[in-house]
């Protein structure tokens, strides 16, 4: 992360809410184009996350604490705060000397953006400002939130509009809405009687899938671009009689991840 940092631009896209069983239940189906030619090797990497809910988990990973791979550790990280015997913080981690990784970014020469999604960014409280405060710029619109059927395109949208007008390195973030729940409308013939479920959550990333190569483009237009996308947690659907999220389940902890860098122009 040292040879990327200030070379690259960089994107984190966060997909909130996504089960890792259905992400990789559509990426080997090839029901996942556009994210299988981006992820190293077309496939997920099987992580947990930091936290069980939205606020939680990203608390951690804007901290540099992304989802550790699902395996005994310690695992090196990519970013890391400066922090007295850190045993993930390796000669390969980019440190900073910041509370938080969009303000070790600032500090490195990047203009940070954040495209909010779920509730915890729409600004709207103290609370729902906590997180977009992290960033110099920070959006979030209706069109963004949980209900819109086309939030994602809607975000990418402003995401371009905020990337044309910077100069110098980007640190994007992303938040994506669309698997959270309400997803029903992203199942063809979906009805909100018959409500949420593994199906419509898989026809949500499947819209995101959809779209997601335009933020690929945008971030490597002007210089190589590095990403990350994954999950800040799962969601029940009725596993052990649990729904939701912000419980210790299998289907919440563990989460999808793809880490990898862009081309210059590749995604055009």
């Amino acid at each position: 992360m040292n040879e990327i940092v200030g070379s690259h631009d960089l994107l984190l896209v966060t997909l909130d809410t996504l089960r890792h069983d259905v992400a990789e239940e559509l990426i080997a189906a090839g029901r996942l184009p556009t994210l299988a030619a981006a992820l190293p090797g077309g496939r997920w990497e099987r992580r947990h996350s930091p936290g069980s809910f939205t606020y939680a988990a990203h608390a951690a990973i804007l901290a540099g604490f992304l989802p550790t791979p699902a395996a005994p550790g310690p695992h090196p990280r990519p970013f890391a705060a400066a922090f007295p015997g850190s045993e993930t913080t390796t000669p390969g981690t980019w440190v900073f000397d910041a509370a938080d990784l969009p303000g070790g970014l600032a500090a490195a020469g990047y203009h940070t953006i954040c495209v909010g999604g779920v509730g915890f960014f729409n600004k709207l409280t103290p609370l729902g400002s906590a997180l977009p405060a992290l960033f110099a710029e920070s959006h979030w619109e209706p069109e963004f939130g949980v209900t819109a059927p086309a939030s994602f395109e809607a975000q990418i949208a402003c995401a371009e509009r905020a990337v044309a007008g910077a100069r110098g390195p980007v640190f994007l973030f992303v938040n994506v809405s669309a698997l959270h729940q309400p997803n029903w409308f992203h199942l063809p013939g979906g009805t909100p009687e018959e409500g949420d479920g593994p199906r419509s959550h898989a026809a949500a990333l499947e819209y995101v899938d959809r779209h997601i190569g335009r933020l690929f483009a945008l971030m490597s237009e002007r210089r190589p671009g590095y990403a990350i996308v994954c999950s800040d947690h799962g969601t029940a659907y009725g596993e052990d009689g649990y729904v939701g999220h912000r419980i210790g389940h299998e289907v919440v902890w563990t989460v999808p991840y793809g880490e990898f860098t862009m081309e210059r122009g590749r995604w055009r």
